[in-house]
């Protein structure tokens, strides 16, 4: 398992390569993907194949919620939850 921040990281880069809008206002860990409009509800389908693909994990519709998808920190919050099968699948503030 990567450690946080490097998840942080991966998905940060990820981010600004794949949406033209995080590149040009050079989005950081904790600012707003959804209402900033870089992601909207396509895009997150997009998040989610980049989450499966590159991680080898399914999120579920359950887990398809703004609070998982709103900054890349979030979405790498995600995936440590899905990544350690100690923890229950809990959500997180």
């Amino acid at each position: 398992m990567r450690p946080a921040d490097e998840t942080t990281t991966l998905i940060l880069t990820w981010l600004i390569e794949t949406f033209p809008l995080a590149q040009q206002r050079e989005i950081g860990a904790d600012d707003s993907l959804l209402e900033s409009g870089i992601v909207d509800s396509l895009g997150t389908l997009d998040v989610v194949h980049f989450i499966e693909s590159e991680f080898g994990l399914i999120v579920t519709d359950e887990e398809m919620t703004p609070e998982y998808f709103e900054t890349a920190r979030s979405i790498a919050k995600l995936v440590a939850l899905k990544s350690n099968p100690i923890r229950p699948q809990a959500k997180f503030k």
